[in-house]
């Protein structure tokens, strides 16, 4: 089991995100809280509230079997023990290929080296959008 150098919120969550960008899921979960609560806007397919590594688990195979997407952080600042992250998500809708860049902001809570808390905000209406593309 790899360590975090740093226990500090914002090298935490810069730790997940390139182990999302390396689909290392062993580290992303040695990173979240067996407990984590990760919460997006239930209007998307992939939306709504998820509890547990086997929330994060439901979360992930819908996201990942609707879109292809990658995140490029534009800034991430950390308050407290919250770290925001914003930026853009850009990819492609599986079922049509069509393509979208979308503004997305991520706010985190990471207590004791671990993130406890991911609440994903995205313009779900431009995803919804893009989405029904045909």
């Amino acid at each position: 089991m790899s360590t975090v150098v740093s226990t500090q919120p914002i090298d935490v969550v810069r730790a997940i995100y390139d182990a999302f960008a390396s689909r290392d899921l062993e580290r992303i979960l040695e990173l979240m809280d067996p407990a984590i609560v990760i919460e997006q806007d239930p209007a998307l397919p992939w939306g709504g509230r998820f509890e547990g590594h086997d929330g994060f688990g439901r979360f992930s195979l819908t996201l990942l079997g609707l879109i292809d997407s990658a995140v490029t952080i534009e800034s991430m600042f950390q308050a407290g023990e919250h770290v925001v992250q914003h930026g853009r998500t850009a990819g492609t809708v599986r079922a049509t290929g069509a393509a979208f860049d979308i503004a997305e902001c991520h706010v985190w809570r990471v207590v004791d080296g671990r993130a406890v808390e991911a609440r994903y905000f995205i313009d779900s209406v431009a995803m919804l959008d893009a989405l029904a593309v045909a």
